[in-house]
């Protein structure tokens, strides 16, 4: 019911009215009392609450009365401290003059009168523009600087006094001002700046007589100010005749006199002057009666005079005379020189054009040579899958009897006649500019390795040489067709070139993100000579028996690896052996296979015992395909088109196990209409093989898309009746396959 903060004489007045109440309150209970006793016991009660009260509002009052004392004593010492202070102090409440010491309130005598508690501080910094005894502020105060959470200003007084007015805002939103004089710091700077600009001039004396220039200025009516000894040096003047108040026209005057400047120069001056009051300034290279030769430069001053700098520029002069002399007599010569190398430059020009000529006709005969092979593969390829089918069947059919061991020589002429073939078409696609002449794709390299190894088991049990294999599963990413003929041509030519009772051994190692194929063997080794045109085309070393090859297969390999990017190199000692190694990009192990190679290589003596649609135009590759199929125990529908087969499974009624057909087929049909014919014409996904030359990429996606397997001619006997049993037997157990790669045969290219 009573505030502590209120004033005392409030707090007293309230606990009267409250002891009044206290009073008409007991007085009613003794009215309402029955007793004398109840009116005794009120009374005492009502003592002791208002001796409790009085008791109160006593402390009460001692309290407030120390509160007073210490206000003031505070008051006081705060007094005593903003007068023994230096500087002037001021304290602006609420933007309100609240305390200021004597110094602050002084400092300006004309005005102090009106600097008092309650002065705004907008009309205290009034008081300031108005005071005679301020000279100068360093700044002009704006309105926006009141609000400003600091101010600086700098005050010059008379008597040479100086102060700084600093204004802080505190943390409650209120500003203090503080005075500083700073009379003895402007003071001793002004000292310093004296003393620097005395010794800066010194300095520029110094520097001014002994620049290598001569030097003089004048001022605006032409008249001599001050000059350096050089520029009398160099006159040849006489310590006299650059005085000041010397005019330049005297001075010219005198120098013509002595014969230092020619006559003439005295008529340019004129036109000099108003030369430089043009463009502030002026240069000029003149030579003087004593064969000396001056660059002169002029410059305009900032009151109107100018300055003249001379330089002796005369050994300079001569030197560049002399180097233009000898310039000219260069350029005679170098125009004779010129006149001989036109000459041969056309001479030059003449033979180049003839080897331009030369170029584009072996540019044409080798792009003529590349169409040719291009255009001829399925050609030649053609007669040769059919000799190798029929050779197959005449093997088959001579076994045991007088003319095997012909036919075996018939076998393997077709087979280096194939080898050779492939080599030569290899040679051309990797030399011309087909951007797709390689085709790169992620590999199993085991499943490759694994093919070579089992496709020269034969060739090196017959030479009587232990070849063996590193098994791998690493996957790399390279062309399905150039590497293995690279790896296969590297093995052959390692059991080639091994003799009898050696050992060839091939695998890969894994060197953190590379792989790298490794072909060792026994053998002869390589000369030193020879090493480094091994990899030429027709290139064998010097220590190769007659008759072991023509030099094609390390040149494919060379090739082939600089199409892909894989790294090739050799190692080789003269009757101890060799390795060669191919270092390629290793892609990882988790990529499934598409097909099950190993069993695709798995052959089997059981007749093939199903019906095989073969589509084939060339008469004699058909006739060779019929041979082989039904000597393997097959019924055969041999058909040249996509009309004539669509013909036999419509007679037959029902569709066939396995289609054999080849991608070229004449007026215009391919092999992959018949696929798509044969499937829609029997609603059913059989099973096909796409036998043909082409090699392209393209091919290899349509594979992928309609399901079904790519093999190049010629075809290897030993990898297609495999394939044709894996595929029925996938087929029959109602499993759809992916695109097969026949990645271990000359032919794959699966695209």
């Amino acid at each position: 019911m009573i505030d502590a903060t209120e004033a005392p004489e409030v707090q007293v007045e309230r606990q009267s009215k409250i002891i009044a109440a206290l009073v008409r309150r007991a007085t009613r209970q003794n009215e309402v009392g029955t007793t004398a006793y109840s009116a005794f016991q009120s009374a005492i009660e009502l003592q002791a609450q208002v001796a409790a009260k009085t008791r109160d509002l006593e402390r009460a009052a001692t309290e407030l009365e120390s509160v007073r004392f210490e206000r003031e004593r505070t008051r006081r010492n705060l007094d005593e401290a903003l007068s023994a202070m230096g500087d002037g102090l001021a304290l602006f409440t609420d933007k309100r003059l609240d305390i200021c010491n004597d110094l602050f309130q002084h400092l300006l005598g004309d005005v102090s009168d009106r600097v008092r508690p309650g002065l705004g501080l907008t009309e205290y910094f009034d008081l300031l523009a108005q005071s005679e005894l301020v000279l100068s502020l360093d700044r002009q105060i704006q309105p926006a600087d009141m609000t400003a959470p600091t101010l600086s200003v700098v005050l010059e007084l008379t008597k040479d006094r100086w102060y700084r007015l600093n204004m802080e805002r505190t943390s409650a939103g209120n500003r203090i001002l503080l005075l500083t004089e700073i009379t003895s710091i402007v003071r001793q700077n002004r000292v310093e700046k004296e003393r620097l600009i005395d010794r800066q001039a010194d300095y520029l004396q110094a520097v001014f007589e002994n620049m290598t220039s001569g030097v003089c200025t004048f001022s605006p009516t032409g008249e001599v100010m001050m000059h350096n000894l050089q520029f009398r040096q160099l006159l040849g003047l006489p310590y006299t005749a650059v005085q000041k108040g010397m005019t330049l026209h005297r001075l010219l005057e005198f120098l013509t006199q002595r014969g230092l400047i020619a006559d003439a120069s005295l008529a340019l001056v004129d036109k000099w002057q108003a030369r430089l009051l043009r463009s502030g300034r002026f240069r000029r290279r003149v030579r003087s009666g004593t064969d000396k030769v001056f660059d002169m430069q002029a410059n305009m001053l900032p009151d109107g005079g100018f300055l003249v700098e001379l330089k002796d520029v005369t050994l300079e002069a001569r030197a560049t005379e002399m180097l233009e002399n000898r310039v000219q007599e260069r350029t005679a010569e170098l125009t004779r020189t010129n006149l001989r190398l036109t000459e041969q430059y056309e001479e030059k020009a003449r033979v180049e054009e003839e080897l331009r000529l030369a170029k584009e006709r072996a540019e044409a005969a080798v792009s003529s040579k590349t169409r040719f092979l291009a255009a001829a593969s399925h050609d030649l390829l053609q007669p040769i899958n059919a000799a190798k089918l029929l050779i197959a069947t005449l093997q088959q059919n001579t076994a045991g009897s007088p003319h095997a061991a012909q036919t075996e020589r018939l076998k393997g002429a077709f087979t280096s006649i194939e080898q050779l073939l492939h080599a030569l078409l290899d040679i051309s696609r990797l030399d011309s500019n087909d951007p797709d002449a390689v085709t790169p794709s992620i590999l199993n390299l085991g499943n490759i390795l694994q093919g070579v190894f089992e496709d020269q088991s034969p060739l090196a049990d017959q030479k009587g040489v232990r070849l063996e294999m590193v098994p791998c599963r690493c996957h790399v990413r390279s062309d399905p067709v150039y590497l293995l003929r690279s790896i296969q041509n590297l093995v052959v030519n390692a059991i080639q070139y091994t003799d009898p009772g050696g050992k060839v051994l091939f695998g890969c190692r894994r060197r953190g993100d590379k792989v790298e194929l490794q072909v060792w063997d026994t053998g002869i080794g390589i000369d030193e000579e020879d090493k480094s045109r091994i990899f030429e085309e027709f290139a064998r070393a010097g220590n190769v028996p007659v008759g072991s090859g023509v030099g094609l297969g390390l040149s494919i390999v060379e090739r082939t690896c600089r199409h892909l990017g894989h790294r090739l190199w050799m190692s080789s000692e003269l009757g101890v052996g060799s390795v060669f190694c191919v270092e390629m990009d290793l892609v990882g192990d988790h990529i499934d296979d598409v097909e099950p190679v190993e069993a695709v290589r798995h052959a089997s003596d059981v007749p093939l015992d199903h019906i095989a649609l073969v589509v084939e135009n060339d008469a004699d590759v058909l006739f060779a395909t019929t041979q082989t199929l039904q000597g393997w125990g097959a019924s055969v529908l041999p058909a040249a088109s996509t009309e004539e087969a669509l013909s036999f499974v419509r007679d037959m009624g029902i569709p066939p196990d396995i289609m054999l057909v080849d991608f070229q087929l004449d007026n215009g049909d391919t092999g992959l209409r018949a696929i798509e014919e044969i499937r829609n014409l029997t609603g059913t996904n059989v099973p096909a093989i796409m036998i043909t030359a082409d090699r392209r990429e393209s091919l290899l996606r349509a594979g992928q898309q309609m399901d079904f397997t790519v093999m190049t001619k010629p075809v290897q006997l030993s990898r297609l009746r495999p394939l044709i049993e894996w595929k029925v037997q996938a087929h029959a157990s109602a499993v759809q396959p992916k695109v097969a790669h026949d990645t271990a045969g000359q032919g794959h290219t699966l695209g």
